[in-house]
């Protein structure tokens, strides 16, 4: 028998989940001799990510939407990289690398019916990049800047691109392919050493919306105003954008991070929609894994771009499993810096 440690959804939480009563760390024992059950696989965790729409699953279950709700006393789980150990399945070999959403554990037996949301990811064996990355800018945050930006964005080279939460996991990589494709990028971030960052990875310009006034920065550094705008925050931002927004304009809505933990019914609300109609603009939301055409382009493109140092990617790692629940709290509160990663074992 071995330590197997669990990170538990414990609680639902109105505002901020509370680490010990929303999330707990559970100490249990797994036999990694046991048989397992036909189809099924036991993986080892190596790394797994954290990501702001985890919150959002953070809810009664009773409650719909696009990703289903974290069920009480079970495992979180969120997409990670795992080694499998055993395989009692066609599809993986001992030895495989795969990425998939993965229960947050140290060692897991996966059934066969869950299986099917991992694939093998054996380049990332010999690819010289790290295995952190394949969570995070070749994962399902990278996916996210890629598909919001080519497929909703639809840039044209010589235009203006604002992305806000823009150090990111999603809104980096979203400036990035932005100047790739010609375009002019300002982004924000909340502090100087982000806004500091942005600017020696490409960022025309950049600004920190915690001590500057966004409707005041998004005039001085978006003087042709914003052809597209890369929506992470939310609430008093999108006005300002909407404000600063030309005719035609796309507004790819990725997230709202602004309004996660305000708690029901104090989303605040924006007050100048009706320029939406003036100005002819395109507010789009999406999920990306309802394009999943997008997924070998992303791949093949991002890492070419990430492997000729074209793109940079910034990420910060937790060590330990038992770290998850700190982390999650960190990317809630922007006190983390770029891509939130966790580091559970060593390959």
């Amino acid at each position: 028998m071995v330590k197997n440690t669990q990170v538990v959804f414990s609680k639902v939480p109105e505002k901020y989940p509370v680490i010990g009563e929303h999330m707990t760390v559970n100490e249990t024992e797994i036999d990694l001799d046991a048989e397992i059950p036909q189809g099924s696989i036991l993986v080892k965790t190596l790394v797994l990510s954290v990501d702001p729409y985890m919150r959002g699953r953070m809810r009664d279950a009773s409650v719909k939407s696009y990703s289903p709700a974290f069920a009480l006393d079970q495992p979180m789980n969120s997409h990670v990289m795992a080694l499998v150990l055993k395989s009692n399945n066609d599809r993986f070999a001992e030895g495989d690398l795969v990425y998939g959403l993965g229960s947050h554990q140290n060692y897991v037996v996966v059934p066969e019916p869950y299986t099917k949301l991992l694939e093998v990811r054996n380049e990332a064996k010999d690819s010289g990049i790290p295995l952190s990355n394949y969570v995070g800018v070749l994962g399902m945050p990278g996916n996210t800047a890629y598909t919001g930006l080519i497929k909703f964005g639809k840039p044209k080279a010589g235009e203006t691109l604002y992305v806000s939460a823009a150090s990111g996991a999603v809104g980096q990589l979203v400036g990035q392919i932005g100047k790739n494709l010609g375009l002019h990028v300002v982004g924000s971030a909340g502090s100087d050493e982000k806004v500091a960052y942005l600017k020696e990875i490409g960022f025309d310009s950049a600004f920190n919306y915690k001590t500057r006034d966004a409707e005041e920065a998004l005039g001085e550094l978006c003087p042709n105003g914003i052809d597209i705008y890369f929506e992470n925050v939310g609430g008093k931002m999108l006005e300002a954008v909407i404000n600063h927004s030309n005719r035609f304009a796309r507004i790819v809505c990725c997230g709202m991070i602004s309004q996660y933990n305000v708690g029901a019914g104090n989303q605040e609300p924006i007050h100048n929609l009706i320029q939406v109609v003036a100005k002819s603009l395109v507010l789009q939301g999406f999920i990306v894994s309802d394009y999943p055409d997008m997924v070998e382009p992303f791949r093949k493109e991002v890492t070419e771009w990430l492997k000729s140092g074209k793109i940079q990617y910034r990420e910060t790692i937790a060590t330990g499993i038992e770290n998850t629940p700190e982390a999650m709290l960190d990317v809630l509160t922007g006190k983390n810096f770029g891509k939130q990663v966790v580091k559970v074992a060593d390959l």
